[in-house]
């Protein structure tokens, strides 16, 4: 298969990476379809809707900002980046993370109950 997006350009990707999210993604309901796709020096991952190649979501991995983060047996837990040009304003939502489980190739977003995990956690601190 192939997508083109505005900031890969041209994907062409197996069809059996095709990661499906049941419920969509909060305010994105209707699509169900992603892959994932990471840079080699990059510190982001990036879910990329098949459906709608230009709605691309910047991913971290929860387990390298909180060890005590909610998990889910088999999947693998990331905070949606909000992203800036100022590094300092860039922010991750610990608040409705996403799970991915890469063996049955099943997402899903849950929104996380708990003070402990702000909507706006900033990513870097400035100096």
């Amino acid at each position: 298969m192939k997508l083109t997006t505005h900031q890969f350009g041209e994907i062409e990707f197996d069809e059996k990476i095709i990661i499906e999210f049941e419920s969509g993604i909060l305010g994105f309901d209707e699509l169900k379809k992603f892959i994932v796709i990471t840079e080699e020096d990059g510190i982001f991952y990036w879910l990329t809707s098949v459906d709608e190649p230009e709605l691309v979501f910047p991913l971290y991995p929860m387990k390298v900002i909180s060890e005590n983060f909610p998990e889910v047996a088999g999947y693998e837990v990331f905070g949606i980046v909000k992203l800036d040009k100022n590094p300092g304003n860039i922010t991750l939502n610990m608040k409705a993370p996403i799970y991915l489980n890469q063996d049955n190739k099943k997402g899903f977003q849950k929104i996380v109950d708990s003070d402990e995990f702000p909507i706006d956690y900033k990513l870097f601190i400035e100096n």
